[in-house]
């Protein structure tokens, strides 16, 4: 478990994760992913297997963070991995796109290389510090493909957290409104152009 060496920094500490270490800690990253989505207690067993399947995928990364005061306590979690065709969450977008109108081309583009942002919760008690940008910040640092894409509930008025930082961050919409195979919920595909340095509209077409 590598840390940042300054941890009398007030902003949050962040910590990347080996797969064995995700894995050792998967009931509290899981915790936050309950308390942040306010989905009811039991459904981190239910998500547990999918999380550690998604640890051995080509790319996958995981960042975890822990505020000065509580360095032992994780508070935010954000991983993600390369995408691929052959995924759900692929095929899924792939739809959503091609209902929205894409272009076979314009789909395949966006889809060529991406890195998909998975996950990215805050616990509610710890929001308000700027914990997910740091997370989105780490998360994304040196990643070599062309793009980040990522799904979001849909929200009135973009109105929340989870908003803000994305649209603070420069994504953009792919995909609005869609709905995905198993929930009833619309959701907004959100995409920008990698590296995080890069103009974020600049994602393929």
């Amino acid at each position: 478990m590598s840390t940042d060496p300054n941890r009398h920094d007030p902003t949050p500490i962040l910590v990347d994760l080996t797969p064995a270490e995700f894995r050792t800690h998967l009931p509290e990253l899981l915790s936050v992913y309950v308390s942040a989505m306010r989905y009811p207690r039991g459904t981190e067993h239910h998500r547990a297997p999918m999380w550690s399947e998604h640890a051995d995928r080509d790319g996958w990364r995981a960042v975890a963070a822990m505020m000065p005061g509580e360095p032992s306590t994780i508070v935010g979690i954000a991983y993600g991995y390369h995408g691929h065709p052959h995924q759900w969450w692929n095929q899924q977008v792939r739809t959503g796109m091609r209902h929205a109108g894409m272009s076979p081309d314009s789909i395949d583009a966006l889809l060529r290389d991406y890195f998909e942002l998975t996950e990215l919760h805050v616990r509610p008690d710890a929001q308000g510090h700027r914990i997910g940008e740091a997370l989105l910040h780490r998360l994304l640092r040196e990643r070599t493909e062309e793009a980040v894409l990522l799904s979001t509930p849909e929200v009135a008025e973009e109105d929340n957290r989870a908003w803000r930082l994305y649209r603070r961050f420069g994504f953009r919409d792919v995909v609005r409104r869609f709905v995905f195979t198993g929930d009833a919920r619309p959701f907004a595909v959100l995409g920008r152009a990698l590296p995080v340095d890069a103009d974020p509209s600049e994602v393929p077409t």
